[in-house]
């Protein structure tokens, strides 16, 4: 009767920081929409070889990240990776290259084009970076190999809580 009185039960921190970033591209507003158009962006442009080869050639060879099902927060990360190149996917789309392209003439790729001249676009971006960088910043602590996490979770904890406090 001794045994087996107690039960311990121990959350995976990667586990649950990646369930709070898919409540947050869920259930915000200005990031699902940020998240969705990033991701047709993403989708559109990996669609053809040759577009990619066009957008590396104005990204200095840079990919976008693509999202993966299997890893943690890649939406967000792809986020950032487009942020990053938003003045060379802007160059894109208004060069002459572009406009000589099928793709200016494609529905997706009008659409693309808009969402990469649209100011909106680019502010809810950065509104959901600005809200999910630290928690994506803690994921990549806790779920890496390097070393084990256990040891130092509450100050990551304690300095998400700062950043978090401090984002707005």
């Amino acid at each position: 009767m001794a045994k087996g009185q107690h039960l311990f039960w121990t959350p995976c921190a990667a586990h649950c920081i990646d369930l709070m970033l898919e409540d947050i591209g869920k259930n915000i507003s200005k990031v699902k929409i940020a998240l969705k158009k990033s991701m047709a962006i993403n989708d559109y442009i990996h669609s053809s070889v040759a577009l990619v080869n066009l957008m590396r050639r104005f990204t200095n060879q840079r990919n976008l990240h693509r999202p993966a099902v299997t890893r943690f927060a890649t939406s967000f990360i792809t986020l950032s990776c487009i942020y990053k190149q938003k003045n060379n996917l802007r160059k894109m789309v208004t060069s002459q290259e572009w406009s000589n392209s099928k793709w200016s003439k494609d529905a997706g790729g009008k659409k693309i084009a808009s969402y990469n001249l649209q100011e909106s676009y680019w502010k809810n971006i950065l509104y959901a970076l600005k809200l999910t960088s630290p928690l994506v910043k803690v994921l990549c602590m806790v779920d890496g190999d390097k070393k084990p996490s256990k040891g130092y979770i509450m100050r990551i904890w304690i300095e998400l809580r700062r950043l978090l406090l401090t984002a707005f």
